[in-house]
């Protein structure tokens, strides 16, 4: 129980850490009356660089950052409790991806905001659980489905036309988890092998060995001549 419990802090720790960064910035905003939306990512403008990197820790409003906290917060989890070995590295790759998406193929407004980072974690958790035909992961990617998967109308251009929402970073968000999920899919954890699959994958080796001898033994025989 101790030892499960130490996991599950350890892999809230960097979502947790986000997300106080995030509500710090919006704390700021608000408290100074300041708006860092130019902070976010501006589709082929050189000022739109920088947020590639910090448009996820930008939110418009305190409804915009309650409502990507609990799915930031659960899918982040998540992925850091299964995932441990390789989260940074796929958090990493998703968040710097969803933002150069974004920056190249992105309409001409400021995009802010963690929701693309919550898609690519939802789609890498969905996908990867497909991909590795372990139970477990795979009951995972049914739980995000579950709770997360409306999210997929998010990533439809057009479906909010009467919304400031970035859909753009949602698809982006989407395909970096794809990516990620396929890159990975032989690293981290693997789909437990019965018995029985193991003794097939021995005699395949076997037969592999025997056959190899046999046809040495055979170019031997037929390159050896006698003086």
């Amino acid at each position: 129980m101790t030892q499960e419990k130490n996991k599950l802090i350890a892999a809230s720790t960097i979502p947790v850490v986000l997300l106080i960064l995030m509500w710090f910035i919006r704390f700021v905003e608000s408290a100074f009356g300041i708006d860092l939306a130019f902070l976010g990512v501006h589709p082929l403008h050189a000022n739109g660089l920088p947020g590639i990197i910090l448009a996820p820790f930008i939110h418009a409003s305190y409804k915009h950052i309650a409502a990507n906290t609990i799915p930031f917060l659960v899918l982040g989890v998540a992925l850091f409790y299964f995932y441990r070995q390789l989260a940074l590295k796929v958090l990493a790759f998703i968040w710097i991806m969803t933002g150069i998406f974004v920056w190249f193929g992105g309409r001409d407004a400021w995009h802010i905001g963690a929701s693309g980072i919550i898609y690519g974690m939802a789609s890498f958790l969905f996908f990867s659980g497909l991909i590795r035909k372990n139970n477990g992961l795979a009951a995972l990617a049914l739980v995000v489905v579950f709770l997360y998967g409306s999210l997929i109308w998010g990533a439809i251009p057009g479906f909010f036309p009467k919304e400031h929402i970035s859909w753009e970073s949602h698809l982006g968000g989407l395909f970096s988890g794809l990516v990620m999920a396929f890159y990975y899919r032989k690293s981290g954890p693997q789909r437990k092998k019965y018995s029985w699959e193991l003794e097939e994958e021995q005699e395949e080796e076997d037969d592999d060995r025997d056959a190899y001898w046999k046809e040495s033994d055979s170019t031997w025989k037929n390159n050896y001549t006698d003086d």
